[in-house]
């Protein structure tokens, strides 16, 4: 049986982590791991509480502070492959991804091939629930311009919903990962392109949060798009090498 992980980085994320962790493991079989990042609200002892009627499935790695999306993937990232989990999720608090949805992103590289499977909002029309217009907008201009700029095959360049085949993480050099905003997103996509893998992308229906705060506002967001043409320029001076 494979052995997979869902990585769910959190802060400030009381209202929903107790909810995210029960119906994850009601409706899957993977374990859970928590990247904390000493939220002030009672996130981490809402999830330490939860780690003794989960055993062995559901783990915690607290850091000092709010150090950002990307290193909080990274963190989770090397945790999982020191492990040899064969899949590896990213995935939000927040059930904007539905948990459901989880075996169909594991269908997508189990048994359809793909190195990463990226749940989609935009590759199938527009999915997206309960968001003001200027943010649809936004995001989905957004993805279109990254597409142009980086010339990646993606729809739905900035989507945070994935599953890793552990092969490709391996692969990828974490040092040369350069975004630890949502810009890290587009930057992992680029350069899993880069280094050849198989990527594909499964329609979803993303629902805006009910409870708790986005982390999301106009600053982290220009920050990833103006990334882009950074991302852009070092990528013509990089040898785009697998590491293993």
């Amino acid at each position: 049986m494979d052995k997979k992980l869902v990585i769910i980085p959190t802060y400030n994320e009381k209202e929903n982590i107790e909810n995210i962790i029960r119906t994850v493991f009601s409706i899957n079989n993977s374990d859970i791991l928590i990247v904390e990042d000493n939220s002030p609200d009672g996130t981490a002892a809402i999830v330490s509480k939860l780690m003794q009627e989960f055993p062995e499935r559901l783990f915690m790695e607290q850091r000092k502070g709010k150090l950002g999306l990307g290193t909080a993937y990274i963190h989770g990232f090397k945790w999982a492959l020191e492990r040899n989990y064969d899949f590896i999720f990213e995935m939000d608090a927040d059930f904007s991804h539905d948990p459901h949805d989880l075996d169909r992103l594991y269908a997508a590289c189990s048994e359809e091939g793909a190195d990463l499977a990226i749940g989609s909002r935009y590759c199938n029309g527009v999915n997206v629930l309960n968001w003001p217009m200027s943010r649809l907008l936004m995001s989905y201009y957004g993805s279109a311009y990254v597409r142009f700029i980086l010339g990646i095959p993606v729809r739905d360049t900035t989507a945070g919903f994935k599953c890793y085949k552990a092969d490709t993480l391996r692969a990828i050099d974490f040092s040369k990962i350069h975004h630890v905003g949502y810009g890290f997103q587009i930057e992992m996509k680029f350069t899993v392109w880069k280094l050849k893998f198989r990527i594909k992308e499964v329609s979803i229906v993303f629902r805006d949060r009910t409870l708790g705060t986005s982390k999301m506002n106009k600053g982290i967001f220009k920050e990833a798009i103006f990334g882009v043409i950074g991302l852009k320029w070092r990528s013509f001076f990089r040898k785009w090498n697998r590491i293993a």
